[in-house]
């Protein structure tokens, strides 16, 4: 299986950056689409972002739009995930996932392998 290792979370305050990484481990070989989804205190966790294997596609929720870029680095078996202008309202868990594939999907039942999270805080 993938195992998925996520780091780079903490505390900014709102209008700073944040850069996620997301470090694979594994079965790692062939086509997969890696993303970010996050989940905040009592809501369900929501896709961010999502990049396929070649980097070429990549697409995120209207939310992070012009905010936050994705990026992977196969070489380095790492997703990441820039957090440019943070807001309050982007605190949450933020969890790595991957799914076998080219198709990039945005629910969380279409990734089977999940990182354990990490938390980004943003303070006003």
């Amino acid at each position: 299986q993938v195992q998925l290792v996520e780091s780079g979370g903490g505390l900014v305050q709102a209008g700073g950056s944040l850069r996620l990484s997301c470090a694979a481990s594994g079965r790692t070989s062939g086509s997969y689409v890696m993303g970010w989804f996050r989940q905040a205190p009592g809501k369900e966790r929501e896709f961010v972002a999502a990049i396929n294997w070649s980097g070429r596609s990549a697409y995120s929720t209207d939310s992070v739009k012009g905010r936050f870029t994705i990026s992977r680095d196969n070489a380095k078996n790492t997703l990441y995930l820039q957090m440019n202008s943070l807001k309050p309202e982007d605190t949450a868990v933020y969890y790595c996932a991957a799914r076998i594939g080219a198709t990039i999907y945005s629910r969380t039942s279409d990734y089977p392998y999940w990182g354990q999270g990490t938390q980004v805080t943003v303070s006003s």
